[in-house]
């Protein structure tokens, strides 16, 4: 099970105890904020792309945001393509609604959008559909083993 590798992944940084499992879905952010008790924003959603170099790259956004199509093109040269969820679960190990930064191949480079450095914490899926675990952003920087802060989302607030 996904989110057990998960818990093997985060032991090592002294957080397996943070996972959230819980009996209704997280799959969605809605889902995940009423599960999880915060604000849809505060959900880190973890989004899969096609990538010609490597296969797929991962970002993190707040709940709240969208990927903005000339910001991500900006950054990657190419045009944002989602991976269906075969090539999500290829990829990264980790079924869609489940998709996090977390126990992924080394080859799949992560990064965090700076739509979710506006709050303390955030809740990251933990590799299951129906799984949080609370992290502050710094800690989620340092355990997705992030490639950086990135400017590629619209429609959320600095403010909120």
């Amino acid at each position: 099970m996904s989110v057990d590798k998960v818990r093997e992944y985060l032991r090592s940084y002294g957080f397996e105890d943070r996972i959230k499992e819980f009996d209704i879905s997280t799959a969605t952010v809605a889902e995940a904020a009423e599960a999880v008790g915060v604000i849809p924003a505060r959900i880190a959603k973890t989004l899969s792309f096609q990538s010609e170099e490597c296969g797929c790259i991962l970002v993190l956004m707040a709940g709240d945001a969208k990927v903005d199509n000339k910001k991500y093109r900006a950054r990657f040269g190419v045009k944002p393509h989602m991976l269906t969820h075969e090539d999500a679960l290829q990829y990264t190990g980790h079924a869609v609604g489940g998709v996090c930064p977390f126990a992924v191949p080394d080859s799949v480079p992560v990064y965090l959008d700076v739509s979710l450095k506006r709050f303390d914490t955030v809740f990251p899926a933990a590799g299951s559909a129906a799984s949080a675990v609370r992290l502050t952003c710094d800690e989620l920087e340092m355990v997705s083993r992030s490639r950086g802060w990135i400017d590629v989302c619209k429609g959320w607030e600095e403010d909120q």
